[in-house]
């Protein structure tokens, strides 16, 4: 577990975000949130509820309306400013064809190191490392584009992991995952000493990895009150059939 001092400040404090799509309505509405070292956050809401619009405006992949951003204490308002914020925040995408486009496995691993400025010989060394870490030693020649869906995720969070990021951020990293993948991961998320936050629509998964469990609702992260998983269960007559419940 991840015990953060109180008097570390975020580092990542969003305050007052407003943002919505061209012609669309309000996606993030007045939006606060506050990730502090060492936190491990997941987010359980919604399709369209603004999980992965709130991802992108940390990365400065889009651009709020209104609001506030500080990253590492540290405003941040133009690209310039948010291509530093991406040389510390790791962002793995929901889909991991999005993130890989170099031939080989390697070559797509070394490209952060790389453009970090280490040499090739540095970034090839990271990057057999990271792959090792993940559990995938020997994947170095194979060919991106033939990888199953669980591999190239798992690549996917090899060229995160390889930028040495200070926080990560996940988009449903389950997708297209098999069980045995995604113990894995969860295996992973247990074993690095990193800031993060999840999207997940997977409850297991989420209960797993994440220490606070938030909610998104009318464009606002439910902060306050939390999220409190819990199940029920009952007994009826005709519980075979079809039946809907209020």
């Amino acid at each position: 577990m991840n015990n953060r001092e109180p008097e570390k400040p975020p580092v990542i404090r969003l305050s007052d975000i407003c943002f919505s799509y061209p012609g669309g309505p309000m996606v993030l509405d007045h939006l606060h949130l506050s990730v502090f070292p060492g936190e491990r956050i997941g987010i359980l809401a919604p399709n369209g509820s603004g999980k992965t619009t709130l991802f992108h405006i940390i990365m400065g992949l889009l651009f709020p309306q209104a609001g506030t951003i500080e990253i590492f204490g540290e405003p941040v308002r133009t690209e310039k400013d948010f291509r530093a914020v991406r040389k510390n925040i790791g962002l793995l995408f929901q889909d991991a064809d999005d993130q890989l486009f170099s031939p080989t496995v390697l070559e797509d691993v070394a490209f952060g190191p790389l453009n970090m400025g280490k040499s090739k010989q540095e970034a090839f060394a990271i990057s057999r490392q990271t792959l090792s870490f993940l559990g995938l030693s020997g994947f170095e020649d194979r060919i991106t584009f033939k990888l199953s869906g669980g591999e190239k995720k798992l690549v996917s969070l090899a060229t995160v992991l390889a930028m040495s990021p200070r926080v990560l951020l996940l988009d449903e990293p389950l997708t297209g995952l098999d069980q045995d993948t995604q113990r894995k991961l969860v295996s992973i998320l247990s074993e690095i000493d990193l800031t993060y936050m999840v999207i997940s629509h997977d409850i297991d998964f989420i209960e797993a990895t994440a220490e606070k469990i938030y909610t998104m609702k009318d464009g606002k992260i439910m902060v306050d009150q939390g999220v409190y998983i819990h199940r029920h269960k009952h007994a009826h007559m005709l519980g075979n059939m079809p039946h809907q419940h209020e």
